[in-house]
């Protein structure tokens, strides 16, 4: 496939695995109402959390004090991230495999990889 902006012998930009995106950037097939409502609940909360950390280094509070909150903090963006990852998996994902083509399979595939493997770090 070649995109219409590049020469043909240069290589076609990266797109999604589920070959789902508009020009002005990529979308999600499917989100459920719920989660999404949690997902910013918690990234609200995360933010606060994220501004009390820079009180607390102001404040020259213990090092240990800081350093649990920033774990609170880590985890909560982890559960927020396999919220996301559920979702992908569960509509993107699935719809790609199912009615993609085998090259949307495939770029799928390594972007599920490429998902699990950065997000389990």
């Amino acid at each position: 496939m070649t995109h219409p902006t590049i020469a043909p012998d240069e290589p076609a930009p990266a797109v999604c695995g589920c070959g789902c995106h508009d020009p002005n950037g990529r979308k999600a097939l499917e989100v459920d109402p719920e989660i999404k409502a949690s997902n910013l609940k918690r990234l609200r909360r995360i933010e606060g959390q994220v501004r009390g950390l820079q009180k607390m280094v102001e404040d020259d509070r213990y090092c240990a004090d800081i350093l649990i909150q920033i774990s609170a903090v880590q985890e909560a963006l982890r559960t927020v991230g396999k919220a996301l990852l559920r979702n992908h998996l569960k509509h993107c994902a699935a719809e790609a495999l199912r009615q993609g083509t085998p090259a949307q399979a495939e770029a799928m595939y390594d972007e599920l990889l490429d998902l699990i493997y950065k997000h389990s770090r």
